[in-house]
């Protein structure tokens, strides 16, 4: 996506510390790992995860194409993220800034993150790592 790629690198990032957001376990595989930090359901073939704060002028627009590209392919869903309530999973993810998107795979992997304002064909190109 455009913005700078807060993973050092290019090509898919798997978040910090190589810590995919997931799980497995006993407990319903590994969909329920960022999917319950995350309070909310991941997408069927894809989520956009995007962290925001309350005075941020990017993270609304951030918001609105987000959803869009979410309304757009079948099966991706949105999901923001306020950082200031949730200090305890941005410290977790490594997000230095707002607006950050993470993009997330059907198993809640992360495939992908930026941040930054992004374009709506980056989005949508982004989730072609994810589908």
């Amino acid at each position: 996506m455009r913005g700078s790629d807060d993973t050092g690198r290019s090509g898919t990032g798997t978040g910090t510390g190589g810590d995919s957001g997931t799980r497995s376990g006993t407990d319903g595989g590994a969909r329920t790992g960022l999917a319950a930090e995350l309070g909310t359901g991941l997408g069927e073939r894809a989520t956009l995860v995007q962290f925001s704060s309350a005075f941020c002028a990017p993270c609304r627009a951030t918001r609105r194409v987000l959803g869009e590209v979410a309304d757009m392919v079948p099966g991706v869903t949105h999901v923001e993220i306020d950082a200031e309530a949730r200090l305890d999973l941005v410290r977790r993810l490594g997000i230095e800034r707002t607006p950050t998107v993470l993009v997330l795979d059907a198993d809640g992997r992360v495939v992908r993150r930026a941040a930054g304002q992004p374009r709506k064909a980056d989005v949508i190109a982004a989730l072609g790592a994810a589908l």
